[in-house]
């Protein structure tokens, strides 16, 4: 998933009752948050609003093809858009939507408002709400809404990350492989068996593939067998020719 920071590391903070506001069958609707916590499923919810297009960013808000629900999943930043694709990579996340609630809140200095950019079910039921940002550190404002929305987080079972900024080199690579998680490129379970035969053990990319058939037939079903986690490989560094492809056990 990237860089993260878990809110459950909290300081306490004097709040009032939170609510929940989602949307229903296109209807706004308004709970408690511990009532909505176990009875929504928010990860099939839409955004509760669109993100809107800001002058000077350089990536304008759009939709992402989640391989993991079949769905298109909203996002609104450069740094939203490429945790989305890892988070649909992960093999851990079952279910993924975009800002589907927003929590409100009483704090001394009044009524405090905050949508996380992103929900997500994990396949063990665990929910988690996570905010996305390109910071390293993060400001005193981001710290303490990190803390309040992690205690809200816990008081109901779920848990709350901040993502953070990925290595360069495997980001570069995700977004590669991303390229090929259609389905489509799967290539059928006869070329998929011989991709496991041919990488039983650790051998070099492109002796693998030559030795199954047409580079041009056999590379994309590798890339997209990288992507889904049946093949493997050290994505941590520059991917070539030569690089070692070995098979995933099976689940």
């Amino acid at each position: 998933m990237g860089a993260q920071r878990d809110g459950a590391n909290v300081v306490p903070v004097e709040m009032g009752p939170v609510d929940v506001l989602f949307l229903e069958a296109g209807q706004a609707r308004c709970l408690r948050w511990p009532e909505a916590a176990g009875e929504v499923a928010f990860e099939q919810c839409p955004p509760l609003r669109p993100f809107p297009a800001r002058a000077g960013k350089r990536l304008a808000p759009g939709w992402w093809w989640s391989s993991t629900t079949g769905r298109l999943v909203h996002y609104g930043s450069a740094a939203m858009r490429l945790h989305v694709m890892l988070l649909d990579r992960d093999p851990r996340v079952s279910g993924l939507a975009a800002r589907p609630l927003e929590l409100r809140w009483r704090e001394p200095g009044g009524v405090q408002v905050h949508a996380p950019q992103l929900m997500l079910r994990l396949a063990d039921g665990q929910a988690m709400l996570a905010d996305c940002t390109t910071r390293t550190e993060l400001s005193q404002r981001q710290q303490h809404l990190a803390s309040v929305v992690g205690r809200m987080c816990a008081a109901v079972g779920w848990r709350y990350w901040v993502l953070g900024p990925v290595d360069p080199v495997y980001r570069r690579n995700v977004t590669w492989l991303a390229g090929y998680r259609h389905p489509r490129y799967h290539g059928g379970r006869q070329l998929a068996a011989a991709l496991r035969e041919a990488f039983a053990e650790p051998a070099p990319l492109w002796e693998g593939v030559r030795g199954i058939g047409d580079p041009l037939i056999v590379l994309p079903a590798l890339f997209h067998a990288l992507w889904a986690g049946r093949l493997a490989a050290d994505l941590g560094a520059a991917m070539h020719e030569r690089m070692l492809v070995w098979a995933q056990a099976a689940a």
